[in-house]
């Protein structure tokens, strides 16, 4: 019974072992922008996706494991590719503050807004107010704030975790020609 146990077993904790991860995430290399999913030639509107790994300056509570991520997306449009979105990652859930609109058309309405700070080379920390993710782990950075960091060397973002902790993460802004021409960005020159 015991070597008939060990025959249906061995295969199945071989294939878990050696098979990826659920929720494993694709590893990136340090030192630059890397592009995480091609265009397809095929597809009219098919994404190019960037993404650039940083790190921790105040770490969150619960450590995610993963180093914080600049994702950027954009699409083929008729006239090129344009700027879908920007993301910054940060693996923990964050602090939500629901803000008031500026003007209420029909009944109460509240926007998910997340407190953040940043700062571009050596420059005056700007505050602002970003979109959080549908998971609430990152925020949505608006293209002319993203425009800006493209332009820097470094890009320090601080934003509050869940409890109000918080969490400090620094990108190296590499050369971003090609993020740059692939999506239609002002980039620095060199």
């Amino acid at each position: 019974m015991k070597r008939t146990w060990l025959l249906l077993t061995t295969p199945l904790s071989l294939l878990l072992a050696t098979g990826p991860k659920p929720g494993a995430q694709q590893a990136t290399t340090p030192g630059g922008w890397q592009l995480t999913q091609k265009p397809d030639d095929s597809h009219e509107n098919s994404p190019a996706q960037f993404s650039l790994a940083g790190k921790f300056i105040a770490r969150p509570q619960k450590d995610p494991g993963t180093p914080p991520e600049l994702e950027l997306s954009c699409k083929r449009h008729r006239l090129g590719k344009r700027f879908t979105s920007a993301h910054l990652e940060v693996g923990a859930l964050l602090k939500i503050a629901y803000v008031e609109p500026d003007e209420i058309k029909a009944g109460t309405s509240y926007y998910p807004k997340v407190d953040v700070q940043y700062r571009l080379d050596d420059g005056k920390e700007e505050k602002d107010q970003w979109m959080p993710g549908t998971e609430k782990t990152s925020v949505s950075i608006p293209r002319k704030t993203f425009e800006k960091m493209l332009q820097a060397h470094t890009v320090q973002i601080k934003l509050p975790d869940y409890t109000g902790r918080e969490i400090s993460v620094q990108f190296d802004v590499p050369d971003s020609s090609q993020v740059g021409a692939t999506c239609d960005l002002p980039v620095r020159k060199k």
